[in-house]
């Protein structure tokens, strides 16, 4: 998963938590903030009722009566004003829910009482707001505020989303100039990445200075391969002529001829890994043309035929079911053989006897995938890891140098085709070649 999504992800999922526990915490709290905003309502009320008899008298509210009583038409608010029992004590200012009949119905109010004294007569005065009332104020509370809180955080969301994909712009570049290559070495030399962080400027530093050591390191192997091949060619060529113009020497002991003989194939088992490391180095530097078109089904039938023989030995069955004519463009026709050519006697070589070797293709997902699949020895999870390194082999194996998987890995490379191997021990081995769409379009 990428940087970007995952700083994306966690900026979500942090906004997400952080409002569902404001959202969960929100009725309590707003349950509070009504609670406390109408005991201040309530005490405003009171210090108005005050007021209003200081200034007017008591006789302002009462009117003649002996007590006073009134409320909304809705019953949401009321005010009652009546003589304090004498003998019964003061009574402190307090604050309570509690029911009141009014109109013969019941209703629950958030109640303020207190008392107070006008020419030496107390009096109870009451101030209540309905507890309905105060619930349907704080859920339109909870509605505006949860409404609010979701504008801002989409805002916020978008701002950190909008920054963060701001600041890993950077980085995004250095993926894309430094780490993705079609090709190998890097060849071409990069500007210094132009960005205001250092920690983005000392990674492109870095990776440039890497990838100026590795590259200058993959040059000195190639030039080291192909310098050793051309000059190891000479010496092993004389050295095979000779040893040819002694074994005709009609004078030369049996027992003389014999060690010759093996002495030969010893230089022709080393010629031939030479002409294969000379092989690997010419096409790591990129000697051989990219502009053949292939038709797929008679080049695999022609390499067949040339391993027919093979087959026989063991007498394994070949099953060849190639679609039509497909033809690939943009490809090194030789190279290609000898890919072919690679595997398909692996599969013989490595099978067992009357087994079987299957050849087959198709088409997925925009890609041109060629299939050979063998019923031989295969291999375990560890050996299948390593198998495309050069001079390494799998331990049931009982001849060849590791090279000739090289050279396929090495001709795969080169001409933009994707190798995936599936094998199993003792189960046989599947090796996949995915072409691209670029292969298939003239």
């Amino acid at each position: 998963m990428r940087l970007h999504t995952k700083l994306t992800l966690f900026t979500v999922a942090a906004t997400i938590a952080v409002l569902g526990l404001f959202v969960w915490q929100l009725p309590l709290l707003m349950q509070k903030i009504a609670s406390d905003n109408t005991n201040k309502n309530l005490r405003e009320q009171r210090e108005k009722a005050l007021k209003a008899i200081q200034e007017n008298g008591v006789n302002y509210y009462l009117q003649g009566d002996s007590a006073y009583g009134s409320y909304s038409m809705l019953k949401d608010e009321y005010i009652s004003l009546e003589p304090y029992p004498r003998g019964t004590g003061w009574a402190k200012q307090k604050l309570q829910t509690a029911q009141r009949i009014i109109d013969d119905d019941t209703i629950t109010y958030r109640i303020l009482t207190d008392t107070f004294t006008i020419s030496h007569q107390t009096y109870l005065l009451e101030i209540g707001k309905k507890i309905a009332s105060i619930q349907q104020d704080s859920i339109a509370l909870q509605r505006a505020t949860i409404s609010v809180l979701i504008v801002l955080t989409l805002i916020m969301a978008c701002i950190q989303l909008f920054y963060t994909r701001h600041l890993l712009k950077p980085l995004g570049r250095i993926i894309r100039t430094r780490l993705i290559k079609k090709t190998f070495p890097f060849k071409e030399p990069r500007p210094a990445l132009a960005t205001s962080t250092y920690d983005f400027k000392y990674l492109d530093q870095s990776i440039s200075q890497l990838m100026q050591q590795v590259n200058h390191a993959f040059e000195k192997e190639k030039e080291f391969t192909s310098n050793a091949s051309h000059e190891l060619m000479t010496p092993i060529s004389i050295m095979q002529g000779k040893i040819e113009n002694m074994m005709t020497d009609p004078d030369l002991p049996a027992n003389a001829v014999l060690k010759l003989e093996d002495t030969m194939r010893i230089m022709k088992r080393l010629k031939k890994i030479v002409s294969v490391l000379l092989l690997i180095s010419r096409i790591d530097n990129e000697q051989y043309n990219r502009n053949d078109q292939v038709t797929v089904k008679p080049m695999i039938c022609e390499v067949l035929e040339e391993l027919q023989h093979r087959a026989d030995e063991k007498s394994l069955t070949i099953e060849e079911r190639l679609l039509g004519e497909t033809i690939l463009y943009r490809v090194n026709k030789d190279l290609l053989f000898q890919l072919f050519y690679n595997l398909i006697h692996n599969a013989i070589r490595y099978n067992r006897l009357n087994g079987s070797v299957s050849i087959s293709d198709a088409y997925q997902q925009n890609r041109y995938v060629i299939s050979i699949s063998d019923t031989g020895i295969g291999m375990d999870a560890g050996e299948s890891e390593r198998i495309f390194d050069r001079f390494k082999k799998n331990t049931s194996q009982r001849e060849g140098f590791g090279l000739g998987l090289s050279i396929v890995k090495s001709i795969a490379d080169y001409q933009g085709i994707r190798i995936e191997v599936h094998t199993q021990l003792n189960q046989g081995s599947r090796f996949e070649l995915l072409f691209s769409e670029n292969h298939l379009q003239k």
